[in-house]
């Protein structure tokens, strides 16, 4: 697709991804990880949760390595352990969730956010490959991010009750999850995965941090605050490098290698 053709908000290419098996199968284990994120959401701060989100990438550096035949430099794995490394420390230094709920109107606003990620992801179509990957893997993650933060919101999560119903954040969470789905399977198919996957990484950890820190009361334990500054940042920063690996090699590069 040429800069400037259709958008980036693209449900077509959705449907059709949803009726091939691995997209289906890969969208069964998300929602098993997003339950699983949703209960850590409830456990443990926001930062501890982006960080562990965002080194998920270490994961897939190592099983695309094994299913792409590709071999993973010295480098690349002191990447990979120097990112568990920085989850061990994130882990040790976080601190109690922060029970606050921010400043009134907060969720409304995140169901604002969101609105805007479609807009984004509508604005992205009409950019050229580079930036159309970037942006829409930004919004993406802006749109997890988005969920990280309206989970907190939703207290207690009981569908029984009516004012689970009347909470913002319940659709916050749900417009956000879903404008992240539809913006990073569009990313993925129209431009560099690395671009998009790195884009998604910033976009889903460093405003829900800030977020949690700031508004909702997110701590560390006593004297341990630079260890989670440093844990996140190394964290963040080994996730980007190693976004890489959800790159296939491109048909150039795999006759290269053959010969």
């Amino acid at each position: 697709m040429e800069a400037g053709d259709g958008s980036g908000v693209d449900a077509v290419l959705l449907l059709r991804a949803a009726r091939q098996w691995r997209y289906l199968a890969g969208i069964g284990l998300d929602s098993l990880g997003f339950v699983l994120q949703v209960l850590a959401l409830r456990l443990v701060p926001i930062y501890v949760v982006a960080a562990a989100l965002a080194a998920s990438i270490a994961v897939t550096g190592v099983v695309s390595a094994w299913l792409l035949s590709a071999r993973l430099s010295s480098a690349e794995w002191t990447a990979v352990a120097v990112v568990c490394g920085s989850l061990a420390m994130l882990g040790i230094a976080a601190g109690p969730e922060g029970s606050q709920h921010g400043p009134a109107g907060l969720g409304w606003g995140l169901l604002g956010v969101a609105a805007a990620v479609f807009v984004v992801g509508a604005a992205a179509g009409r950019l050229g490959d580079g930036p159309r990957a970037l942006a829409l893997g930004l919004a993406s993650g802006t749109g997890f991010g988005v969920v990280e933060i309206s989970v907190r919101l939703v207290d207690p999560i009981d569908p029984t009750k009516a004012a689970f119903y009347t909470n913002p954040a319940v659709y916050a969470a749900a417009a956000g999850g879903a404008a992240g789905f539809l913006l990073l399977t569009s990313a993925l198919n129209r431009g560099s995965v690395t671009t998009a996957v790195a884009g998604m990484v910033v976009g889903e950890t460093i405003a829900p941090a800030l977020v949690g820190v700031l508004w909702l009361g997110d701590r560390t334990r006593d004297g341990l605050g630079w260890m989670v500054i440093a844990g996140f940042v190394v964290a963040v920063a080994g996730a980007m490098v190693l976004a890489r690996f959800s790159e296939a090699p491109s048909p150039a590069k795999s006759g290269q290698a053959a010969t």
